[in-house]
């Protein structure tokens, strides 16, 4: 039911989706950039829903997950991060890649809706720990579409691969375009 209101969704504001996953692809990182507005957020639970990816997860900040929302975020697959402090998140994470079938999971790499210089690099590691690779999927409100990219594998350079990640979002426009990747 919701991937048809989804779709409708979709096609009243104009949106589609350009997918070049590999249909056997079973565990991975999807990254998701730029990340400017709240709006990703729905515009993130449409594609996730017309692209059968239900199965994907995210993980958001702590905050979210209080009430009176809480529930309702978990319920979409939210697992809660405290940005605070450190708390060996890549390590669990990985772990699950690990111990549970199938998993998925996205992360915006920004941390942020705001302009940042230095993206977060525990999505990276996680890829690397757990033996994954990272989908990049561009939400361009210039285009109106949401891209997935051929699986990148991680070579264990962080900043070169990195560096090659943000190349690949730079000509993408969110939202607020002023808070894209630079």
């Amino acid at each position: 039911m919701f991937r048809l209101f989804s779709l409708l969704m979709f096609r009243l504001l104009g949106w589609r989706i350009e997918d070049q996953r590999p249909k056997d692809l079973d565990r991975y990182i999807v990254v998701v950039a730029p990340h400017t507005s709240n709006w990703d957020f729905l515009i993130g639970l449409f594609t996730r829903s017309i692209a059968r990816m239900g199965d994907v997860r995210y993980l958001a900040k702590r905050e979210l997950f209080r009430p009176p929302f809480g529930a309702v975020f978990r319920w979409l697959g939210g697992y809660p991060v405290d940005r605070s402090q450190k708390n060996q998140l890549v390590d669990q994470v990985a772990d699950l890649f690990r111990t549970v079938p199938g998993f998925k999971i996205a992360i915006t790499p920004e941390g942020t809706r705001k302009r940042v210089d230095t993206w977060r690099t525990g999505f990276y590691h996680i890829a690397v720990k757990a033996k994954v690779p990272i989908i990049l999927a561009a939400m361009d409100y210039g285009r109106k579409c949401v891209s997935f990219s051929p699986p990148f594998w991680p070579t264990g350079d962080v900043d070169a691969d990195v560096e090659r990640m943000k190349a690949h979002f730079r000509p993408v426009r969110g939202r607020n375009p002023e808070h894209g990747v630079h």
